[in-house]
């Protein structure tokens, strides 16, 4: 989830916010022409999420499993005994490649980049008797939306008391924006001390359920959930604690094709199914999106409240603009998730290659 997203609304009534700005913004802060048409239970998702109780603005630290020191949310759920349950899922050795290849033309945001350069081509050489040549490359980039994107601990926090005040903006375990954030990287809740993904990963083919992709706005729910574990013929009670579940939509189809709607807004995952995904103990959710989460949220008073839920409160990550497109081919709904974040000291998030493994 791009966090230029979090500037305050006020934003969007200024005359001279200039169009690449304001398509960005829009996407997450209005409900747009694209996802108008799609809030059909909009009433009453906006007064489920009124109600919700993950919405307490009471401290959530320290953790109650972790600990006041952990930096490293549920991926303490990753233990030799959550890897060998893992195996017991691969069946065929398969190997899927889940995320998103790098690429220049990719949906971006605004201004961001994906600049790759070989200078020299090669880059140096011929060098020895063997006449060796080589080439190097120069990549300038953010990993923040930048492709598929591992949502880390530092990257979502939520402002408790005054607007401004860095002692009283929170991240996961309590810890504040004047506690950790430097220009050049944090001090802590750092990708680097994450620890490596080894566990069972569920499926859930939403778009196969509702028999065509889904529409921006519109917000998977939990008997969407309990629908497509029946269709897949998957129990409910497979999902166990530390396990990661994933959510295709169908959205996924538009990256290169139209990656202007693609950016305008998606399907997702709201507050009710953030509770069931709490309540399960899951390590990590993701989707074929590039938040997980519904855009525009039901309730327009919200900003990516699963975000804030999920990671900032619970430790729980969340992996962007993934492609299930092999998965579901197979009809794969159930495997080995593995991904190792790129332990870049600091850094918010990272990017990467997941992999399923059935």
């Amino acid at each position: 989830m791009d966090s230029r997203y979090l500037k305050d609304k006020e934003e969007l009534k200024q005359p001279a916010v200039d169009d690449d700005r304001r398509a960005f913004l829009t996407a997450g802060l209005v409900g747009g022409a694209v996802a108008a048409g799609a809030l059909m239970t909009g009433a009453a998702n906006a007064q489920q999420v009124a109600q919700a109780p993950a919405l307490s603005d009471k401290p959530w630290w320290p953790h109650p499993k972790w600990g006041k020191d952990d930096q490293a949310g549920a991926s303490n759920y990753m233990t030799p005994a959550k890897t060998l349950d893992a195996v017991k899922l691969i069946k065929d050795g398969k190997v899927y490649r889940i995320g998103r290849v790098y690429e220049s033309g990719m949906p971006k945001f605004g201004e961001r980049a994906f600049t790759m350069r070989i200078p020299g081509a090669p880059t140096g050489g011929p060098f020895g008797a063997n006449k060796l040549i080589y080439h190097d490359e120069y990549l300038a980039t953010e990993i923040g939306q930048t492709g598929t994107q591992f949502d880390g601990l530092g990257h979502i926090g939520i402002q408790m008391g005054k607007d401004g005040d860095k002692n009283e903006m929170r991240y996961y375990n309590g810890i504040t924006e004047q506690d950790m954030a430097t220009a050049y990287g944090l001090t802590k809740l750092g990708v680097e001390h994450v620890k490596p993904f080894f566990t069972r990963g569920h499926l859930f083919d939403v778009e196969a359920l509702k028999g065509n992709m889904m529409e921006a706005g519109q917000e998977i729910t939990v008997a969407d959930l309990r629908a497509a574990l029946q269709k897949q013929n998957m129990q409910e009670a497979d999902i166990k604690e530390g396990d990661a579940v994933f959510f295709n939509t169908g959205w996924g189809k538009l990256w290169l094709k139209n990656n202007d709607k693609f950016n305008s807004g998606e399907p997702g995952i709201g507050l009710e199914v953030a509770k069931w995904c709490i309540d399960k103990g899951v390590a990590l959710t993701g989707a074929d999106t590039w938040a997980t989460e519904v855009v525009p949220n039901p309730n327009k008073d919200l900003v990516f409240a699963v975000h804030g839920e999920l990671i900032c409160k619970n430790g729980i990550f969340n992996h962007e603009n993934l492609d299930f497109t092999g998965l579901i081919a197979d009809r794969k709904y159930q495997f080995a998730y593995i991904f190792s974040p790129a332990p870049i000291k600091g850094a918010t998030g990272s990017n990467g290659g997941p992999v399923a493994v059935t």
